[in-house]
């Protein structure tokens, strides 16, 4: 009995002494080292693509690439381009009137620069308004990401506050993090989110959990988001999933305001963005 226990005995501690290397291997923490990223000048490039799933049918709906240009608390300012995936030859031939136009500026690609508070909007929608020649409708308190970034990735990882709140409950996986956080808890902690959905979610949905992985190399840094959640959170129906990829921390960044072809009135001589396009949803869009 004596010789069994101590094969036990020395059996377990070699599984300690093997597990031990696994223990130091886990991921560094990405509160640390993206905090660390947040200097004045420096920023971040990514680049997305946003999917709607419906069963088994899973469609690319929305790519997008960006800047983020930091400072101390966060994010000073940004630089989006973004694409519904949609192509003027996939649609046909377009109906005369509005609705063609609408169509073809749907399939139109969308810039937003947002430094500050203050967004500058361009292409896509937004033409349809812009009085002739002018080519920016400057917006302040406007969204971070125009029309297509209400289905573009609702988790700024840039955020301490956000990122805190998704690490509450965060479990490290082989190669990063994953969790969930509940949408009331990412709209409450995130400037971001609350500036790129277009309105805030019904009750319901604020109730709802976004699902979420990230990727970090050795230094902690994310590397790739991938956000899951249902539509009807944006709108919509089936499940929404944003992967983007993250390049360059560190690197030198300076967004600037466009200076020309701004206005801050549309063609109508407005100086409010539409109702139709503040209140769009998912499934707005879908329709067509």
């Amino acid at each position: 009995m004596k010789r069994i226990l101590t094969g036990v005995a020395l059996a377990t501690t070699a599984a300690l002494v093997t597990a031990t290397p696994a223990l130091a291997a886990a991921p560094k923490d990405p509160v640390v080292a993206v905090k660390k990223q947040l200097v004045d000048g420096k920023g971040v490039k990514f680049a997305e693509r946003t999917t709607i799933i419906e069963g088994k049918s899973r469609q690319i709906f929305v790519r997008r690439t960006g800047t983020l240009q930091f400072k101390k608390s966060g994010i000073a300012a940004s630089d989006i381009t973004g694409k519904f995936n949609i192509s003027l030859s996939e649609l046909g031939e377009l109906p005369e009137g509005d609705a063609g136009e609408a169509l073809k500026a749907l399939a139109a690609e969308e810039r937003t620069i947002k430094v500050g508070n203050t967004a500058y909007l361009s292409g896509g929608m937004w033409t349809r308004f812009l009085p002739e020649g002018e080519t920016w409708f400057k917006m302040p308190g406007g969204p971070t990401g125009g029309i297509t970034g209400m289905l573009g990735q609702p988790v700024n990882l840039a955020e301490p506050a956000t990122l805190k709140t998704l690490f509450k409950g965060a479990k490290p996986t082989s190669n990063g993090y994953a969790g969930k956080a509940k949408v009331s808890d990412l709209w409450k902690a995130s400037p971001w989110l609350r500036s790129t959905w277009l309105s805030k979610p019904a009750a319901k949905a604020l109730k709802t959990s976004i699902s979420w992985k990230i990727e970090v190399d050795s230094k902690g840094l994310p590397t790739r988001l991938v956000s899951t959640f249902p539509g009807s959170v944006v709108g919509g129906s089936g499940t929404v999933s944003v992967s983007t990829t993250y390049s360059g921390w560190g690197s030198s960044v300076s967004i600037k305001a466009p200076t020309e072809g701004v206005t801050s009135q549309f063609a109508e001589g407005e100086d409010e963005v539409p109702s139709a396009l503040m209140d769009m949803k998912l499934n707005d869009i879908i329709g067509g």
